[in-house]
């Protein structure tokens, strides 16, 4: 069977003209001067196949060809090198109310883009009903689209590319257009165009959506296809590199900002007496070095800074875990563990809470800091939500849930018929 699309190393080049002439007159002058053109390449031999009836996305940072590539996909551009074959009707939708024409209605534009990809008025006609009622505009439908609100229009285009018979449709970011009913809807449709057949390729920043839609991913970076194949596989090891990047910047500067912005991630949420107060919160790997981006199932030591402005006897530290969804994970402090931190005195220090084996797995999560007397009566500091705690892939080898119950599976073992219970009973 041959593939929705087939992509054999594709390669895409723009010509940029650098110090470009702002009127004519410039442009006679210069007309004899040589003119300054650089190269870029938005993709660069690219090669995929992607399956009929299929759900494929693409991945990346901004700039790294996924746009390109849907054009090209589309029949906007076409390739500088390489060969692109696309089998069945493409409906697109790659930016805000492509193809629309602002002058004409909605109920206009829909006939018109309809025209566009081939279908007869009666098909428009016996569709017309359905895409009014999706796009869920109202009367609008009826005035110029150039009045539309951005969301509206985009509405519209939406239903529009998914109404049209599409046996391919081409979405650039767009699905998360709307309300939350309204992006339901957008999903609930993208299913049943995949039950009927249609071959759908998505590209968006949301790596939860495309691994959650998606059979297979493309993961390109800098115009070159890096990894393609398995959805969650590839989502996986594209974060894997955004976080290794990400974490190598945030160690480069995390020296400079300890010294110099003491405040971080603070929020107006803070309460006490201020005689100990937190002032800084470090994540610290298993060699005691800073990392801001710790491991799920890797040591961490959270290390809390405070400041007294005067002595305080035997305070207790504690901190609440949140993940971003605001679920409640834990809410450790130094009292459960009967530890006396003793007498401290004025000036800073900090205290260290060692975690083994990080149980929780790769997400965003909040941290909320308090330092009490030890009757736990009196609040020298609450600061509610204080820190972010990103945490990323690591040694845990599980990938869904928000936790590793570190629990290890055993061989099945036959059970005599008769009634269920233990084997050894």
């Amino acid at each position: 069977m041959k593939p929705a699309i087939s992509v054999q190393q594709v390669s895409k080049r723009y010509r940029i003209q650098r110090d470009r002439p702002n009127s004519l007159k410039e442009a006679a002058v210069r007309r004899s001067k040589p003119q300054g053109l650089s190269d870029f390449w938005a993709l660069k031999d690219v090669s995929l196949g992607i399956r009929k009836g299929s759900f494929f996305g693409l991945v990346g940072h901004n700039g790294s060809g996924k746009t390109t590539l849907l054009k090209l996909m589309a029949g906007i551009h076409k390739p500088t090198s390489g060969q692109l074959q696309v089998n069945g009707r493409v409906s697109a939708l790659l930016e805000l109310g492509s193809g629309f024409h602002p002058e004409l209605s909605g109920r206009e534009n829909i006939f018109l883009n309809g025209a566009i990809l081939g279908l007869s008025r009666k098909e428009m006609e016996r569709a017309v009903d359905q895409i009014i009622d999706f796009s869920d505009i109202g009367d609008f439908i009826d005035a110029p689209v150039k009045i539309l609100s951005s969301g509206m229009y985009v509405r519209l285009g939406f239903a529009v590319a998914v109404h049209v018979a599409p046996e391919i449709l081409l979405i650039d970011e767009v699905i998360a257009v709307g309300d939350e009913a309204f992006q339901r809807k957008c999903l609930e449709h993208l299913y049943e165009l995949r039950r009927g057949g249609a071959t759908i390729i998505l590209v968006s920043h949301s790596l939860p959506l495309v691994e959650g839609l998606c059979d297979e991913v493309g993961w390109l970076d800098r115009g070159i296809l890096k990894q393609a194949g398995d959805a969650t596989e590839v989502c996986w090891a594209y974060l894997d590199a955004v976080n290794a990047e990400e974490a190598e910047k945030m160690r480069d500067g995390v020296e400079e900002q300890f010294h110099t912005d003491t405040s971080l991630t603070e929020i107006e949420v803070r309460r006490g007496s201020g005689e100990i107060r937190i002032f800084h919160v470090d994540y610290l790997d298993a060699q005691w070095l800073a990392n801001p981006l710790p491991g799920s199932g890797n040591k961490l030591i959270i290390r809390l800074w405070y400041e007294a402005e005067d002595s305080v006897e035997n305070p207790v530290f504690a901190f609440k875990l949140h993940h971003a969804t605001g679920v409640h994970l834990a809410s450790p402090n130094s009292a459960l563990q009967q530890l006396s931190t003793g007498s401290i005195s004025a000036g800073r220090g900090y205290v260290d809470f060692i975690i083994d084996e990080l149980g929780l797995l790769a997400g965003d999560y909040l941290l909320s800091t308090s330092i009490t007397d030890n009757a736990r009566m009196h609040v020298y500091d609450a600061w509610e939500r204080s820190h972010t705690l990103r945490i990323v892939p690591g040694s845990s080898s599980e990938r869904e849930g928000l936790t590793d119950l570190r629990g290890k599976w055993q061989p099945p073992v036959p059970h005599a018929k008769g009634s269920p219970g233990h084997p050894n009973r």
